[in-house]
């Protein structure tokens, strides 16, 4: 929520009044802008309007031409807003910024995210978003006599814009082959890179014949979701449930395989095991936990995690399961 800004008792009120003039124009003007870029009513507000002069480093008493690009996370775009314009936003305001301001940003090709590395994890901390350079250029007119003429020039390429930068987003996403004739992609990182070892490679070693009945996703958490399939097997979840990474179903021995993708955090330790036993406890499948990992020395940080009677798979050992203890390898165990 916005707070209103204050003034500071060390400063005069008549100083303090014209700074607070500034700031109410200048977010006036940045609306402004946006309704002439034909941007829906929901982004008609002084959230998105903040979020684009902070994308441009705009201060209150500066010009417009003066408009520049730097590379911004949304952190320190609400820092800034707080900083320049006196308008402090709740922790919790971070994904209303993300999905309903720079989603539509990107979408209109107003902005870009992560120039300098376009690869970039979505989950990266070091996620950041930057004006468009022809954008940009169109900014910096605002206020001159030479606006009307760059805005109707900019609105006759933004399509062009707009499709070029979603196919350059395209490139960077990792197709994956679910099914015969089912292919989906995922968000870029390591992650989703081993998420595509575990369905190419994991599968056809020890779930051969399986069925990829889900696939998450950082960026949208799900990447493929076979709900019928798991309803058959008594499973029901909803997007509140914590689903493992990928769920295959081995129809032949009626089990179902539970598999962690971990790259920065989580293997399936005993707290995680008892989840995923809750939130599958109605399957009439037998459960198998798996956890993956890149490479023998990412596994090693966590080998005290691990939970007994569950299943590693390294990828870069493909050929190789690890059994932690029980009374069967490769096999569901009955809750007590």
């Amino acid at each position: 929520m916005d707070t209103p800004s204050i003034p500071s008792p060390h400063e005069p009120a008549g100083e303090a009044h014209a700074q607070h003039g500034s700031r109410t124009r200048k977010i006036a003007e940045a609306r402004a802008i946006l309704e002439a870029l034909d941007f829906p009513r929901a982004q008609l507000n002084d959230r998105s309007a903040l979020t684009l002069l902070a994308l441009i480093d705009l201060r209150p008493d500066a010009p417009w031409s003066s408009a520049q690009n730097p590379l911004m996370g949304i952190t320190p775009i609400m820092d800034w807003c707080r900083d320049y314009y006196q308008i402090v936003y709740a922790p919790n305001t971070r994904e209303t910024i993300r999905r309903q301001t720079m989603h539509q940003f990107m979408a209109a090709a107003l902005a870009v995210a992560n120039p300098d590395r376009p690869d970039r994890p979505i989950n990266s901390p070091k996620w950041c978003y930057q004006i468009e350079p022809q954008a940009l250029a169109l900014l910096r007119t605002f206020g001159t006599g030479a606006w009307g003429n760059s805005l109707a020039a900019y609105m006759q390429e933004r399509e062009g814009l707009r499709r070029r930068y979603a196919r350059f987003r395209a490139m960077n996403l990792i197709p994956v082959t679910v099914a015969e004739g089912i292919e989906i992609t995922l968000s870029p990182g390591k992650h989703s890179e081993l998420i595509k070892a575990i369905i190419d490679q994991f599968g056809p070693r020890f779930a051969p014949g399986g069925k990829v009945l889900y696939v998450g996703d950082t960026g949208e958490k799900w990447g493929h979701f076979d709900a019928d399939t798991l309803q058959r097997l008594g499973v029901r979840v909803d997007s509140h449930g914590k689903m493992p990474d990928v769920v295959i179903y081995i129809a032949e021995k009626n089990w179902l395989c539970l598999i962690e993708s971990v790259t920065s955090h989580g293997p399936v330790d005993s707290k995680r095991h008892d989840e995923l036993t809750v939130l599958f406890r109605t399957a009439t499948a037998g459960l198998i936990y798996v956890t993956a990992f890149p490479t023998r020395a990412a596994m090693a940080r966590y080998l005290t995690e691990i939970s007994w009677e569950t299943e590693v798979w390294v990828a870069d050992a493909p050929d190789h399961l690890i059994h932690f203890d029980g009374s069967r390898f490769l096999g569901p165990y009955k809750a007590l």
